[in-house]
C-alpha cells in the first residue's frame, strides 16, 4: 500500500498561485497514474487533473485547463499541482490519489488517497 502525504495548501488572494505536493512512500508511483481531486463544502468530490505513469499523458477538467499544471518528479516520488490564476470558486480541500490502472477522471479507480489539504482563495 502506498502512503500519500500532501503539502502546499493555504490562503491566497484571487489571481494568486499555489503549488500542491503529493509525496508517496511505501512504493514507487512512477509507473502509476496520480490524480488530483477537490471537494468544496456541501459539494461532491470533483476531478481536477491526472497524470499517467509515463508522465506524458495529462488530463484536466475544463475548469483547470490553462490555469493548473500537473507534473511529476520521479526522483522524489512526488506529483505536483501548480495552480495559477486562482479564483474564489477554487476554494476546496484538495486530495491526491494514486491508482494502478490508467489515468482517469473517475476517483473510484484510485486506490490510495492523501490526507487532503485546504486551499482558500479570498476575493
Amino acid at each position: 500500500q502506498v502512503q500519500l502525504v500532501q503539502s502546499g495548501g493555504g490562503l491566497v488572494q484571487t489571481g494568486g498561485s499555489l503549488r500542491l505536493s503529493c509525496e508517496a512512500s511505501g512504493r514507487s508511483i512512477s509507473r502509476y497514474p496520480v490524480g488530483w481531486f477537490r471537494q468544496a463544502p456541501g459539494k461532491e468530490r470533483e476531478f481536477v487533473a491526472t497524470i499517467g505513469g509515463s508522465g506524458s499523458h495529462t488530463y484536466y477538467a475544463d475548469m483547470a485547463k490553462g490555469r493548473f499544471t500537473i507534473s511529476r518528479d520521479y526522483a522524489k516520488n512526488t506529483v505536483y499541482l501548480q495552480m495559477n490564476s486562482l479564483k474564489p470558486e477554487d476554494t476546496a480541500v484538495y486530495y491526491c490519489a494514486a491508482g494502478t490502472g490508467v489515468a482517469d477522471s473517475n476517483g473510484d479507480l484510485y486506490d490510495s488517497w492523501g490526507q487532503g489539504t485546504q486551499v482558500t482563495v479570498s476575493s
